[in-house]
């Protein structure tokens, strides 16, 4: 054989090994990625409160399940907290704090990425306490932002809350409320 023709096999074998080593590994052209879940657009939710037959309720303190529920034809995702928001009777913001964790019921059980089928759902704990204080806001509304939006849904929620200040979980497949 020739000096050239042995360069062009050496070329040509490595080439094939680069390729199938590539294609062993995923990230080549020879694997097929799925594309990636969409995120859930508020379109694409509704929003509720459950109490999911658990009793929370004490020490001036109260609490609630937020529910979304894909309302879409297609699967989509959703990771993290959601954005709470009081509103009054007219619909305007009130002044509202919201901590992101635990809340006095709850542990909070950490971001993940949540897949939601059609007729899928997310929860998250959402707590509040109504003890007397100087400032106590009655709310009629509550807006609710899923994660990595920036519209919101609005459903009814005529509590007292104590200085506007709700905490919240991160959304899970399910809350444990017992």
């Amino acid at each position: 054989m020739s000096r050239n023709t042995l360069r062009g096999t050496a070329t040509t074998a490595a080439l094939a090994a680069t390729v199938a080593a590539t294609a062993v590994i995923g990230g080549g052209p020879a694997a097929s990625a799925a594309p990636p879940t969409p995120t859930c657009q508020v379109k694409d939710l509704r929003a509720a409160l459950s109490d999911k037959g658990g009793h929370q309720n004490g020490m001036s303190h109260e609490g609630t399940v937020l529910v979304l529920t894909n309302t879409s034809g297609r699967t989509c995702a959703l990771r993290g907290y959601p954005g709470l928001q009081l509103e009054d009777a007219g619909h305007r913001a009130l002044d509202t704090s919201t901590s992101w964790g635990s809340t006095y019921f709850v542990p909070d059980p950490g971001k993940s990425t949540l897949s939601l089928r059609p007729g899928g759902t997310a929860e998250a704990a959402l707590a509040w306490a109504h003890a007397d204080a100087p400032r106590l806001v009655r709310a009629a509304y509550l807006r609710v932002t899923p994660p990595a939006s920036r519209d919101h849904l609005t459903i009814p929620f005529e509590k007292t809350v104590t200085e506007g200040r709700l905490s919240v979980t991160a959304l899970a497949h399910s809350i444990n409320v017992s």
